[in-house]
């Protein structure tokens, strides 16, 4: 394992401890509200910190990107930068529905290396270094041989903080419904990538994401032999928020079938 996705997995690990502990208590959990639908912990904030301080230990000079801290001050001079999410699915945490991770990532120059999703309630870590390909619980791992839409299992998110494209989004999803095997909406972009990199999903598609939600699955998907883009079948996924994934197969129809419902704002 490179040494900074060893550094990644302890990071995971940390937060995952504090995560499992809180979620023993979430009669007493605080919540705060960031925007209408978007909610944060303070085991969000705790989390973040347990992985930024192995993070910093270890990589001192190295820029971070994370979801409640927002970009550190060495992001402008490192080549190096740390993408997190300290916990990928925050509302479903709050309500004691067991979907949601830790995504941690690392880009060198813009161009993802490493990445982590740890799930602390099945215990399962999704590990993947660029050129190195992808793994669950150090199992190699690959996208699903599926090559049809119809017999296709999908992954989505629907939109629930800003709606200015929820027609359009909702015309992909009626579209998709009829022309799939299912559909299904977890509530953790991270995981729902890591289940298209290990097969368990064909497929996935979601707009208005963050990097953060993104940067590991995306990594994953592409180790483990699948495709990723924007709306647009471009590689601007991680500026627009705007990302579709699947099997090399899958990939193309479900983009076909999406981008007939793209509107000027979603033109990515």
């Amino acid at each position: 394992m490179h040494p900074t996705l060893t550094i990644a997995v302890k990071a995971a690990r940390r937060a995952g401890t504090v995560i499992n502990r809180a979620s023993m208590q979430l009669d007493i959990l605080t919540v705060q509200t960031k925007s209408p639908n978007d909610f944060v912990t303070e085991v969000d904030q705790a989390a973040e910190a347990a992985i930024i301080e192995v993070l910093r230990d270890a990589y001192p000079e190295h820029g971070i990107l994370a979801e409640e801290s927002g970009e550190s001050a060495e992001s402008a001079n490192s080549e190096y930068q740390w993408i997190i999410d300290p916990l990928d699915g925050t509302t479903n945490f709050i309500h004691g529905f067991p979907q949601y991770a830790i995504s941690i990532a690392l880009a060198k120059n813009g161009v993802l290396e490493q990445a982590v999703v740890y799930d602390p309630t099945r215990n399962e870590l999704f590990t993947a270094t660029k050129g190195r390909g992808a793994f669950l619980n150090d199992r190699r791992i690959r996208v699903s041989k599926r090559t049809r839409l119809n017999d296709a299992l999908i992954g989505t998110g629907f939109p629930y903080r800003e709606f200015d494209n929820i027609d359009a989004y909702l015309g992909m999803f009626k579209d998709l419904t009829q022309k799939t095997a299912g559909i299904r909406r977890p509530g953790a972009a991270a995981l729902d990538l890591s289940y298209v990199a290990c097969g368990r999903l064909d497929g996935f598609w979601e707009m208005g994401l963050q990097p953060w939600d993104m940067a590991a699955g995306v990594l994953m998907i592409q180790e483990a032999g699948g495709l990723v883009s924007d709306l647009a079948g471009e590689a601007a996924y991680m500026e627009t928020g705007n990302v579709v994934a699947g099997t090399p197969k899958v990939f193309g129809q479900l983009l076909q079938v999406i981008q007939p419902h793209r509107t000027a704002s979603t033109r990515a």
